[in-house]
């Protein structure tokens, strides 16, 4: 973390970025204004668009949250499909179909890893409304979901879930520069879901993130628990939204870890996980998608999963019934 995105977490204000946070917030409401009144165009599809998306910089577990979607509506008997931007992804043609065994390098970390965990369509790039139209265009689905996408307005959306950090919350309160918001909390009040990741509060949905094993990264096939690394050593990385939330896990399973913090989407290299010892190396599943291609027998990743209360999951079928019938 640094300098700035501290002052962004404490109760400190950069009050000399506070003019820019204005113009920001100025530019913002203007943007949004355009849209409703159609200024600029925005695009529906022929089915449903759920946006899992939020209103900070930085990772709070949106991802893990739209593979329990997929799970929760595959069993509903709906056939989703998932865009995604492909943040960090080179490929010089998008949109791009993701598969399973897709090189992250070229359509970014998160959709090869919804591709691997949600059997599922999943279609990657920058522009979401090309994304959906490509994904309806190549498979049959009768719903989307797109992995982030809240501010893209360009789409059409049926139905907004918006996650939230619930240790970090809003941080300083304040829009970018000045703090961590894309848009201000009161964007809020017009999603149909507020999930928080921890400790929810009025008028939300707790979300909480269970560790499901874990796996090596060399061989998918070879499964531990984490209790059998309880009292070892181990190399910890993380290079997600929140470093601090994959070690706190760790810690509170009895490992003792070494903290190696990378930034979010990290293009990890074979010297980035060269610590010169024989420890157990242990990461997030996201971080793993771009490791697998070096990984060794040291490297193991940390599968989590989603659990949501049933009260929200009842909700959100509801709502789609009423889109569908």
């Amino acid at each position: 973390m640094n300098w700035l995105e501290k002052r962004w977490y404490s109760s400190t204000t950069p009050i000399l970025l506070l003019p820019l946070e204005w113009l920001f917030r100025l530019l913002v409401a203007l943007r949004r204004l355009a849209y409703r009144l159609g200024l600029l165009p925005s695009h529906a599809m022929p089915v449903p668009v759920i946006v899992v998306g939020n209103i900070s910089v930085g990772g709070t577990g949106k991802t893990p949250l739209v593979v329990w979607l997929v799970s929760l509506l595959q069993k509903a008997g709906y056939q989703p499909g998932i865009v995604s931007r492909g943040y960090g992804g080179k490929a010089e043609r998008w949109p791009q179909q993701v598969r399973p065994d897709s090189d992250p390098v070229m359509v970014g970390d998160e959709p090869v890893m919804l591709a691997q965990r949600c059997g599922c369509p999943v279609v990657a790039a920058p522009d979401r409304v090309a994304a959906a139209k490509a994904l309806l265009n190549h498979v049959e689905c009768d719903l989307i979901i797109t992995d982030d996408g809240l501010q893209h307005y360009r789409l059409k959306r049926d139905i907004e879930i918006v996650v939230i950090d619930g240790e970090r919350r809003f941080g300083n309160g304040h829009c970018l520069p000045a703090g961590p918001l894309r848009e201000p909390p009161s964007r809020l009040d017009g999603v149909d879901f507020v999930v928080a990741n921890g400790l929810a509060g009025r008028g939300e949905f707790a979300m909480s993130l269970l560790e499901a094993g874990v796996r090596s990264v060399e061989n998918d096939g070879l499964t531990k628990t984490i209790d059998a690394f309880a009292g070892q050593q181990v190399h910890a990385l993380a290079g997600i939204g929140n470093p601090q939330r994959f070690f706190q896990l760790l810690r509170s399973r009895g490992l003792e870890v070494i903290e190696h913090s990378f930034p979010d989407h990290h293009d990890y290299q074979p010297q980035d996980l060269d610590f010169s010892d024989s420890l157990p190396i242990l990461m997030t599943e996201k971080d793993a998608v771009k490791c697998r291609r070096f990984a060794n027998q040291q490297m193991w990743y940390v599968s989590v999963n989603a659990h949501l209360p049933e009260p929200m999951a009842l909700r959100l079928l509801q709502m789609l019934k009423k889109l569908t019938d």
